[in-house]
């Protein structure tokens, strides 16, 4: 069988060893897009309380700018990896499990990983990043736990959302979304704003939730 590389363009060459330099000159920072990372440095506020589903050099990086963050890690050993970075950088302010793959939570008939987010209270949370495994569910439960005017922030959205992305295995919108469930968020999420944002590589897409009407 022969491998697939219609992506390898002139133009995602180029990308690519753009966000490689990048990463290089940038080791700290989360590998979401440049737009994403330079948003977020002046969205976030130390008093700020977030969630992230898959951890690592943005646990850290987070955990640096906000007053609270818990982290679910579904990998036994990068969570001991990202443990030893949290001790060496002194940070006590991460509430970081440990859920791997296929860990049942009985009392929400969901994966354990996605289930943890249920810890948290509704409409608590000023952020929420989903970079790890069952992505669409991770969505669709975070949704009642995001404040008013909090974001939703999706790493390589591009993957199961539809959009004109050129980065590789983009969804188009004439493929529309990757299954029901995605389907499901994009209705749920109708009228919240959103920026997308892509290097060519990858995409990152913030959805803002709407304001209390109150």
């Amino acid at each position: 069988m022969s491998r697939k590389i219609r992506h390898l363009t002139p133009r995602y060459i180029w990308n690519r060893s753009l966000e490689k330099l990048y990463r290089w000159a940038h080791p700290d920072l989360p590998w979401l897009t440049r737009t994403a990372n330079t948003f977020l440095e002046t969205y976030l506020q130390p008093g700020d309380c977030g969630w992230e589903f898959g951890s690592g050099k943005s646990t850290i990086w987070f955990a640096k700018r906000v007053k609270h963050l818990a982290s679910v890690e579904h990998d036994p050993g990068w969570f001991k990896r990202v443990s030893a970075m949290l001790d060496d950088n002194e940070l006590t302010n991460v509430n970081y499990l440990l859920k791997q793959r296929e860990q049942e939570d009985a009392g929400q008939g969901l994966p354990a990983y996605v289930g943890a987010l249920n810890e948290a209270e509704g409409e608590s949370l000023d952020f929420i990043m989903i970079d790890g495994i069952y992505r669409d569910r991770c969505a669709l439960t975070s949704l009642n736990k995001i404040k008013p005017n909090g974001i939703l922030v999706i790493d390589n959205a591009n993957h199961f959302l539809p959009s004109r992305s050129y980065s590789p295995n983009s969804r188009s919108y004439a493929d529309g979304p990757r299954g029901e469930k995605w389907s499901l968020l994009l209705q749920r999420i109708d009228n919240w704003r959103f920026f997308w944002t892509s290097n060519g590589v990858s995409d990152t897409v913030i959805y803002f939730k709407p304001g209390s009407s109150s």
